[in-house]
């Protein structure tokens, strides 16, 4: 009989799980006493490592004091105020406004609507177009699923949002190409900096320049989805640091938290804060029960305190070069490839590997105790950023293991 969850992005009639029962810093155990390396910091997002008791009892106490409320008008709270001064105060927006939501999938959803939102509030209701881009990832709810890149995760749904085309991943021109036949039409384009769930593909040189110069010449948003990559795995606190570009709207959410409590966002840059403020009439009809939820924000702040203080930023960057070396060494051995990276998120290329040998390296690699993701015959990782030189270099060694295992099979 299969178990009473039906776990995400599953076989429903699977009943073969891993029962994690512990994590630790960069371990976590299961039922069974089996150790692991979390080199994928759970889904992208434990930034600080696991049990941290910092986060723990700065959500514990939050909880003995104001332990729920919602925040829609007229009430709020002192902690989901603080929050969001402490995310816009490391954000490329000093002067901007932090919409809060739980997920990923809820930020990339709330910026469609703002998107399509600051269109109307423009007098352009005929601006209804979002461009997506191949290969991306955005969130599983509708909006965010019209919004996916990898066909897989967006078709068998039936219809989703009309007014959504596709640009190439990586050349400009057919971006140039879209708007030079819709532009006028066009409300916005979203976009990873960094493409994860794809296979780790930073992006071409010039390319977010490139969008952000069409959109600025054809009146459209860029909306980066920082998902992932914000709150330090680039080695800046956003990867729009990272590329010095800046959007007009980020989504945020994963490593906000690192984990410890659901929450995402939307960064919303001056200029928008202007169109929603200026009409004193004006009722932003949007927001979540659980939007600005205290524990969340306790430990938003406590986790952006620890990254701070800790210095995770900054080591982010450390991380990567030892992944990335250990990568490359594994690319001259000719198990990789192609190595593709930036800050502490990486891929590497299994040479002539299928997605299904991708999968069976993983699961070798479980087997020897180290997690990561495959995606596309790539093997993926993204641990947390305290990770010891030592255990990435298991990572890496684990990873050499399974590879000639699998692949001389």
């Amino acid at each position: 009989m299969t178990s009473a969850l039906l776990h995400p992005f599953s076989k429903p009639s699977s009943n073969n799980y891993h029962t994690l029962v512990r994590s630790e810093g960069v371990r976590v155990w299961d039922d069974k006493g089996n150790e692991y390396i979390d080199g994928l910091g759970s889904l992208w997002y434990c930034q600080v490592g696991h049990n941290r008791p910092e986060l723990i009892q700065a959500i514990t106490s939050q909880l003995q004091t104001l332990s729920s409320y919602h925040t829609f008008a007229p009430m709020g709270s002192n902690i989901s105020d603080a929050a969001a001064e402490r995310i816009r105060s490391i954000s490329p927006f000093a002067d901007g406004r932090v919409f809060l939501c739980n997920s990923g999938s809820e930020s990339v959803d709330s910026a469609i609507k703002l998107i399509r939102k600051t269109a109307i509030l423009r007098g352009e209701p005929e601006r209804q177009i979002i461009l997506r881009r191949g290969r991306g990832y955005h969130g599983v709810n509708v909006g965010g699923t019209t919004l996916q890149g990898i066909p897989a995760n967006r078709e068998g749904w039936g219809d989703l949002l009309p007014s959504v085309l596709e640009i190439d991943p990586t050349n400009i021109e057919s971006a140039a190409s879209i708007f030079k036949e819709h532009g006028n039409k066009i409300a916005g384009v979203i976009t990873e900096a960094v493409q994860g769930a794809g296979g780790v593909f930073p992006p071409p040189d010039g390319f977010l320049e490139g969008l952000r110069k069409l959109c600025d010449d054809n009146g459209a948003l860029l909306v980066f989805d920082e998902v992932i990559t914000g709150f330090g795995r680039t080695g800046n606190w956003f990867a729009a640091d990272t590329y010095n570009i800046t959007p007009d709207l980020i989504t945020f959410a994963k490593g906000v938290t690192s984990g410890y409590q659901p929450m995402g966002g939307v960064l919303i840059s001056r200029e928008i804060c202007d169109l929603l403020e200026a009409d004193p009439q004006f009722v932003f009809m949007h927001g979540y029960t659980y939007s600005g939820h205290p524990a969340a924000c306790a430990a938003a702040i406590a986790n952006i305190d620890l990254i701070e203080s800790e210095e995770l930023v900054q080591r982010a960057n450390h991380v990567g070069v030892r992944i990335s070396q250990g990568l490359e060494a594994l690319r001259d051995d000719g198990l990789l490839s192609e190595v593709r990276g930036v800050g502490a998120i990486w891929a590497g290329q299994v040479t002539a590997a299928t997605t299904e040998q991708g999968i069976q390296i993983r699961d070798k690699m479980t087997e020897m105790g180290v997690i990561c993701r495959a995606i596309n015959g790539a093997l993926a990782f993204c641990p947390p950023l305290i990770i010891e030189d030592s255990d990435t270099d298991l990572l890496i060694d684990t990873a050499a293991k399974a590879i000639n295992e699998i692949m001389s099979v």
